[in-house]
């Protein structure tokens, strides 16, 4: 049975429409991903589907009491509760205990000696036993710990966007739910916790729905494709690369039909220009079918830049960094950094939130000073900065008239002129619409305007900080394709992996405590470069093989000694494994020492997995001795 089923969904927005009576169904353990432009109402599908927005004609159905969780894009929260209090506002009875625990903890926490205190955490603890939710307590614990959110005491309003972010993801993968609805969850999210939320939601025990522009993300996740566009809906069933497959399919059956359209009108037209008589019974048919043809709608125009537009003369010197330092508050968030910007590079700039990737854009870019250092730019450089925060925009500016603000025209590298309207066609702005206010344009919508403007500007070093956000992947090909031709410097500030892979050869990495170290290649050698080491790390020493061994009848003395006591080892590394498993329960909001447990934890496991290969082989080598 169907989780939820939609028929005929109308919706429009003025005088747009939004869904031209679609329908679809979501299935248990379905992972649908939802794509489409920009400004084509994504967002707003999900919220219809989460029960947020009204729509003018059709039917949601739910199956029974389904529970729905809800992502939105930019998390609202009230200024006067913790994140504690957010995370755990479920009115599931086990979402409420969990939090009566976690709140008899902390209240301990700050006065252990209170008698008070500690029976009402021992109640607490008596009901967990009760309601069986240290299983549940212990997953929140991880969600927590993997997303970065460790004082859950903090007021939500001190948070930033990025951390909202998170503390809302945290909350929806919480909460039990029949159906979970992710609008761009990896907005803000570095690239090591994109891919732990993979896993996770991969392994989800509900149906997931979610809007994302990370390529990577979704054809790792997703089983089913929705497209939304121009009203309707297209679906088709695999991942993101099947997706591309199918569609390109059905592109190609699209513009055969149109060939034939356009052939057969020609036939028509000819035929009715011959001068045959207008009133004949035929002759009115053939009239009505030429109109018929001509309001027939053929396959639209993608948008895609064949060109590559000019830019300013770059001289041989473009950036030298000497030994530059970078401080703020008494954080050093880059120490003694050096490197030698040439014509040509495109470099990508990776690591965790908050480890200074934005700040050294800056200070590149001449916005900010370094604290120590020197920073040399070429006299020729001309910057084109797509910052990440919201660019503000005149909202009573037209389409058009804004961009032409930085240029009515602009040359390609072969001397051809183009003209304003032309660009914003090949960034999905068609001249329908170029005369629309800015006013009623899509958040995405406007970062794709805002991300045309810098192009306009035609710099030769271009700094663009986490462009993927908000922008839909038709947007972000034609970015790609533009940024291949590209005679200038890219730098790119980026969480998103397949950008990385298409646009940078090497990489910049931010390792924390103002260390940042170089790489030479694409994002993806360097994660197979960091599993690599990760494996050697973890590979137990090679044993030296003895050529042509003579038959044993038992173990040498080694192994019978190392046989002996194995059983023994297994089992102290199992209990300590429980006993870590106990201890993380017992950590309480103190998520530092819940990582440090869970590293422990992790080692343990891998200590454990090891002693019970060897144990396989060893009990294996005395079978044979005993058959011998």
């Amino acid at each position: 049975m169907s989780l939820l089923n939609v028929e005929g969904l109308y919706k429009t927005y003025g005088e747009k429409t939004l869904f031209d009576h679609i329908s679809f169904h979501i299935e248990p353990k379905e992972r649908i991903g939802l794509i489409g432009p920009n400004g084509t109402g994504k967002s707003t599908l999900l919220k219809v589907i989460a029960g947020l927005e009204s729509f003018e004609e059709g039917d949601i159905t739910k199956a029974g009491t389904l529970d729905i969780e809800f992502l939105e894009q930019d998390p609202e929260m009230s200024g006067d509760e913790t994140i504690l209090d957010y995370i755990f506002s479920g009115t599931a009875p086990m979402i409420q205990t969990m939090k009566a625990y976690e709140q008899a903890l902390a209240n301990l926490a700050h006065d252990p000696q209170n008698e008070a205190k500690q029976e009402a955490l021992m109640r607490m603890q008596n009901k967990m036993d009760q309601e069986d939710a240290w299983d549940a307590n212990l997953s929140a614990k991880t969600i927590l710990t993997k997303l970065g959110v460790q004082d859950v005491s903090r007021s939500v309003h001190a948070l930033s966007g990025g951390q909202k972010k998170r503390v809302a993801i945290a909350k929806n993968l919480i909460q039990p739910a029949g159906l979970l609805i992710l609008d761009e969850p990896t907005n803000h999210l570095d690239n090591a916790t994109i891919e732990w939320l993979e896993g996770y939601l991969s392994q989800y025990s509900g149906a997931v729905i979610l809007v994302t522009h990370d390529r990577y993300f979704l054809n790792r996740v997703a089983n089913r494709i929705y497209e939304l566009n121009q009203g309707q809906l297209y679906t088709y069933k695999g991942n993101y690369e099947v997706f591309l497959e199918k569609r390109a399919e059905r592109e190609a059956e699209a513009q055969v039909k149109e060939t034939k359209r356009q052939n057969l009108l020609r036939r028509e037209l000819a035929w009715l220009r011959r001068g045959a008589k207008a009133r004949t019974t035929k002759q009115k048919a053939r009239i009505g079918r030429v109109e018929e043809l001509k309001d027939q709608k053929g396959p639209d125009a993608k948008g895609e830049l064949d060109f590559a537009i000019g830019s300013h003369r770059l001289g041989k010197q473009v950036m030298e960094v000497e030994e530059i330092s970078i401080s703020f508050a008494g954080q050093t968030l880059v120490e003694c950094f050096s490197d030698l910007v040439v014509p040509g590079d495109r470099i990508g700039l990776i690591g965790p939130n908050g480890v200074g990737k934005t700040t050294l854009l800056h200070c590149l870019a001449g916005k900010i000073e370094p604290t120590t250092g020197q920073l040399t730019i070429g006299q020729t450089v001309r910057i084109g900065y797509y910052t990440q925060d919201h660019h503000e925009m005149n909202e009573e500016l037209t389409i058009i008239d804004y961009i032409k603000e930085t240029a009515e025209i602009v040359k390609t590298t072969d001397g051809t002129i183009v003209t304003a309207e032309q660009m914003l066609e090949r960034f999905l702005f068609p001249r329908s619409m170029q005369r629309t206010f800015i006013r009623k344009l899509s958040g995405g919508e406007r970062r794709r305007l805002y991300l045309l403007k810098v192009l306009m500007e035609e710099p030769n070093v271009l700094f663009l900080d986490e462009p993927t956000n908000d922008l839909d992947t038709e947007t972000l090909s034609i970015l790609e394709d533009y940024l291949e031709q590209f005679p200038g410097v890219v730098i790119t500030v980026s969480h998103d992996r397949y950008f990385l892979d298409r646009v940078v050869h090497r990489l910049l990495v931010f390792e924390g405590n103002g260390r940042i170290s170089h790489f030479q290649g694409a994002y993806s050698d360097y994660m197979e470069q960091e599993k690599e080491q990760k494996r050697t790390e973890t590979k137990p020493p090679e044993k030296q093989v003895e050529a042509a061994p003579k038959k044993r009848k038992k173990l040498s003395y080694k192994d019978q000694i190392e046989w002996d006591g194995i059983e023994d080892r297994i089992q102290a590394l199992e209990e300590k494994n429980q006993q870590l498993e106990a201890s993380i329960a017992e950590a309480g909001s103190d998520f530092g020492k819940i990582q440090e447990l869970m590293d422990k934890q992790k080692a343990v496991t891998e200590e454990l997995e090891q002693a019970m290969d060897r144990w396989t082989e060893l009990s294996m080598m005395i079978e044979e001795l005993e058959s011998n």
